[in-house]
Order: structure tokens, then C-alpha cells, then sequence
């Protein structure tokens, strides 16, 4: 069955909301509604169409029936209504919503023109919803390091928000003119959300010491490394303020490891394949804790694409694979390691007092050179903060701004 399109009306953005609390908006107008035998056909007044399975639809249903107006959780499951569920009759109302009677029930569901443009699942959509990293080398990155100054982000709602999306973007960021108020990592931190504890405390103090369980705690050269690798969710977001720095050497090195992984993707694919697939196994053993996991060294999603790098030589622990795999993996794993070497894809940057620098810590390794304490002391602070509580951030400041 076909409907017509209702009496057209200005077009303008729409920018409404929904129970989940999102406004969403677009340019966009529905102009035609075709129903098929399991799935319908919104027309869009630029020519673009959209195709909605029906039982997607009742699944998605926004009434309060279906979705609690107190939690903003559904209520509705979907073996509840069959499989083979279809309109009774679908139109566009005046206010070019989309509106459902469906066969079964007389249950009514109706769905805003911006939601539909937002949750559409073509082929098309979905790849540009596919958030695109921006990877880099040496020279993009001392071109395009993103730069903020403290007390911007501290203040401002809408610089907080343009430095964590290019924190996400980029993986990397540094922030400028922090002071040297120990503490004052956890305070920035706290902008984003919730800080993540772990076996080295909440925030942690980065100078070397006699009783160091962390090669972080000494004055040696630290190898390129993701931290924790050990757990089974390595922590988001990497904090690093420098309180004190007359040290002489330490500097900080940090690498892309997207960019990495997907130079060995074009360049040689199996040795992708075997870093991506086949798990390496990480220790950490102090006299009071035992943290061990084993994972590939890059992790992708369903889509194939990069999520995470997980990498630290001094927390391997023995290969615990098929015999078949093992020179594979070995073969890739060297191959992840040289090229971690290699200038062209290091950034180095000498730490000052004042300066922060917060980095994706499942995508860059970062490493630092031996120091030597002759010349003055140095004291860096850190602290993490897992990528979801980044993410929830943004929305709920993209939504509010």
C-alpha cells in the first residue's frame, strides 16, 4: 500500500525530543511513505530514501507503553508481538512524523523525522556513522596537536566539549598552563567524569623510588607500552601532569598505534591477521595482586575496524597458542615492534611544569627515556579515565550546547 504525503509544510530543522533525552534534528523532510511486504520506504525531499523492517519499528516503539517515561528504559520486548507483525496503516501527520497503526494489538507507535534520519541502518548510513579516527605520524602531529589552555576547558562548557572531541579524534592532546598544584590532575579529570581506580591508586605519582613495582617508578628508559594490558578492559584516557621536570632526559615518545596497525593491514596482511586474531598473554605480579589476560594485539570490532592496541614487552608472559600459529604471530609481532622504532611514526615531547598531557591509552603507547635526578628532581601525576564516561560527556554536552 502507498500514502500520500500530507500538505506540505515550511521546511526548517526539526529538533525534537524523545524519552532518551536527545534532541534530534535535521534539514530532512519525509515526503512519501511506501509500505512493501516486510519493510517500509521513507522518501526524503531531496530524493534520499530510507527502508525501516517493520518488526525494527515495533521493536522501537516510543510510547509509553513501551519505553518508561521515569527510567527512559524500554518496557516492551519484542517476543511479544509476532515476527510477521505490519501496519495496518502508516502515514506522515502535519508534522511530518510518522505515524503506525499496526495489525496486531491496534497498537499505535509514532517516530519523529530526525530519529528516523539518525537510526537509519542503509548500508550508506551506517558507514557514515562509522566514527573515522584521525590517524598520524611524527610530522602531522607536531603540526596538528591539538592545544588547549587549562583554565579554558576548566570554565568553558563549549571548550571542554571542542577538546574532547579532539582528544577522541585525535587520541592525543596537551594541555597548557595547568600550574603545579599537586592534585590538580584529578580536578581535570573530573571534567570529563569519574577517574578509574586501579592497583596504582587513584591518582598515582609518577617519580622514581626504591620500592618501585613499575618500571614508571625508576629512572630507566620505559618502553613504548600501553598501560595495563593485564586487565581485561585496559583503562581509556591517560592523564600526565608535570609538577617538576630538571631532570635531565625523560622524555615522553608516543605513537599512533592505529597508524601502525593499519600500515600492516595494506602493507602485510597476514601479519595483521595474526596480530589481530591469535592472543598474546600479559602478567602483572606484585606481592599482593596477580593481574593476567591474554588478547590479540589489535582489536577490531565487527566491522573490521581498529579499536584497540594492546602492548607491553615487559608485561608478556609465554605464548599460549596453536603450534601453527606461533612464528606467525612472532613474525607480526616483531614486525608491530620495529616499526614502533622508527622516527617517522614517534612524536617526542619534553614534559614541562605545567603541562598535561591526556592520550588515548588503547590506541597510543607512549614510552619515556632514562632520566638522570643529577640536575633536579621530576614528578609527574597521573590518573585514568575509561573512554565511556569521554563519550557519555560529549553527548550530554552536544546535546546541552
Amino acid at each position: 500500500m502507498q500514502h500520500s504525503s500530507p500538505p506540505p509544510v515550511s521546511k526548517r530543522a526539526i529538533n525534537s525530543e524523545v524519552v532518551g533525552f536527545t534532541p534530534y534534528k535535521t534539514d530532512l523532510v519525509p515526503r512519501l511513505v511506501t509500505c512493501g511486504t516486510d519493510q517500509l520506504c521513507i522518501e526524503w525531499d531531496n530524493g534520499a530514501t530510507s527502508f525501516f523492517h517493520y518488526i525494527w519499528l515495533r521493536d522501537n516503539c516510543q510510547c509509553e507503553r513501551c519505553v518508561s517515561r521515569l527510567t527512559r528504559e524500554q518496557l516492551f520486548e519484542i517476543c511479544d508481538v509476532p515476527l510477521s507483525i505490519k501496519p495496518s496503516s502508516a502515514y506522515l501527520n502535519p508534522q511530518r512524523q510518522l505515524v503506525i497503526e499496526w495489525d496486531f494489538e491496534h497498537h499505535h507507535s509514532q517516530y519523529l523525522a530526525g530519529w528516523l534520519q539518525a537510526h537509519c541502518y542503509s548500508d550508506a548510513a551506517r558507514e557514515k556513522h562509522q566514527f573515522q579516527p584521525q590517524l598520524w605520524d611524527k610530522l602531522s602531529i607536531v603540526r596538528q596537536l591539538p592545544r588547549y589552555c587549562a583554565a579554558d576547558i576548566m570554565c568553558s562548557e563549549t571548550s571542554l566539549l571542542n577538546w574532547l572531541k579532539d582528544l577522541r579524534l585525535v587520541g592525543i592532546s596537551l594541555l597548557e598552563n595547568v600550574g603545579t598544584t599537586p592534585g590538580t590532575v584529578e580536578k581535570v579529570a573530573q571534567r570529563i567524569s569519574f577517574i578509574r581506580q586501579s592497583n596504582f591508586g587513584r591518582v598515582f605519582d609518577v617519580k622514581a623510588k626504591a620500592s618501585a613495582n613499575s618500571a614508571a617508578y625508576t629512572t630507566l628508559r620505559l618502553p613504548l607500552h600501553t598501560d595495563l594490558p593485564t586487565r581485561e578492559l585496559q583503562p581509556g584516557l591517560q592523564f600526565l601532569h608535570c609538577l617538576i621536570n630538571e631532570a635531565t632526559g625523560g622524555e615522553s615518545i608516543l605513537v599512533d598505534g592505529f597508524k601502525i596497525a593499519e600500515y600492516i593491514r595494506r602493507h602485510q596482511p597476514a601479519a595483521f591477521k595474526a596480530l589481530s586474531q591469535y592472543p598474546l598473554s600479559f602478567y602483572n605480579k606484585a606481592v599482593d595482586s596477580d593481574y593476567r589476560f591474554s588478547a590479540p594485539l589489535i582489536g577490531t570490532d565487527t566491522t573490521g575496524a581498529i579499536t584497540e592496541i594492546r602492548m607491553a614487552n615487559f608485561l608478556r608472559g609465554p605464548l599460549a597458542i596453536a603450534p601453527d600459529q606461533v612464528i606467525d604471530l612472532y613474525v607480526g609481532y616483531r614486525l608491530f615492534i620495529e616499526l614502533t622504532r622508527q622516527q617517522r611514526f614517534q612524536f617526542t615531547h619534553r614534559l614541562s611544569a605545567g603541562e598535561l598531557i591526556v592520550f588515548d591509552n588503547r590506541r597510543v603507547l607512549h614510552s619515556r627515556n632514562a632520566f638522570d635526578l643529577k640536575q633536579g628532581a621530576r614528578h609527574l601525576q597521573g590518573c585514568y579515565v575509561d573512554n565511556d564516561e569521554l563519550n557519555s560527556r560529549i553527548r550530554v554536552l552536544e546535546r546541552n550546547l
